[in-house]
């Protein structure tokens, strides 16, 4: 498995190309990160000699779409998916991604049957770029019940979803924090086929009860009571070979340094990554 980083947990990390810079120094292979900036600044050819000559890959970048707006800023944003897409490819992207709404307050079967629409269509126009898309679905409580209608906070239903999406190149990112507060064990990931897994994230949680942790409580990894060893387990079990990249997020501003904080991510990673044997 190829460890990254997203932009997440690190405090102020600078430009992308300082990012870059800390992400090799600290020994990760791969980012998370709208690359559309260093194009404009290095043009295509350049973005990808800054990628190789830090030894990373460019990981998942969120879908440039707005699905979850009106339809006509989701047609706006779908008729320049394709040349987005196309940069992307040339640029080795591993994938899009996109996370779900876990409640809502209109009407559930409204709002499904429109999402199906939308990203059937969204995945249809990646297809062509051989780029997969990758749904996350948000499990802490405190986000299930913001809205009225709870919906698509588990595995179980994002997988329903994706087959009803019925493309071949949709599948799962799946997050360590999420699937811990969702309730799902890392032997549940074992009944899932590798190919339905398209990006990972890796986040730990306090001990306390899991509908009592919210989104932006989030600890390195290492550092909580998530079974990481397990979900790496899981992964490895399944095949994955694609990326785990960290994703923590914070109730207070971060104020240490990006070092202080990579050197800490780099420990963790270490940490997880040994105790599962990888």
């Amino acid at each position: 498995m190829i460890q990254g980083l997203t932009r997440t947990g690190l405090g102020d990390v600078g430009t992308d190309e300082n990012f870059l810079s800390l992400a090799h120094r600290y020994g990760f292979r791969s980012v998370d990160l709208d690359p559309m900036g260093l194009v404009e600044r290095h043009g295509v050819a350049g973005t990808k000699e800054l990628f190789r000559s830090h030894d990373l890959l460019l990981g998942a970048v969120l879908l440039p779409v707005g699905w979850q707006t009106t339809e006509e800023q989701f047609l706006q944003g779908v008729t320049k998916l394709a040349s987005s897409a196309e940069l992307l490819s040339q640029l080795g992207a591993r994938c899009l991604w996109t996370d779900l709404l876990p409640s809502v307050d209109e009407n559930p079967a409204l709002f499904m049957a429109r999402t199906v629409r939308r990203l059937r269509l969204c995945a249809q126009v990646l297809e062509a770029f051989r780029l997969p898309l990758a749904l996350e679905f948000i499990g802490p409580m405190d986000l299930r019940i913001k809205w009225k209608h709870p919906l698509l906070w588990n595995l179980h239903q994002t997988l329903e979803l994706i087959a009803a999406i019925d493309r071949p190149n949709v599948g799962l990112l799946v997050d360590s924090f999420h699937c811990h507060v969702a309730g799902h064990a890392a032997s549940e990931l074992l009944k899932l086929r590798p190919e339905q897994i398209v990006h990972a994230h890796l986040g730990d949680a306090r001990k306390g009860n899991i509908e009592t942790i919210d989104d932006n409580d989030r600890l390195y990894p290492g550092e909580g009571h998530i079974d990481l060893e397990g979900f790496l387990r899981a992964l490895k079990t399944l095949g994955y070979q694609g990326i785990v990249a960290q994703e923590v997020l914070s109730p207070r501003p971060v104020v240490d340094s990006a070092e202080s904080l990579l050197e800490r991510s780099r420990r963790g990673f270490d940490k997880v990554f040994a105790g599962a044997g990888l």
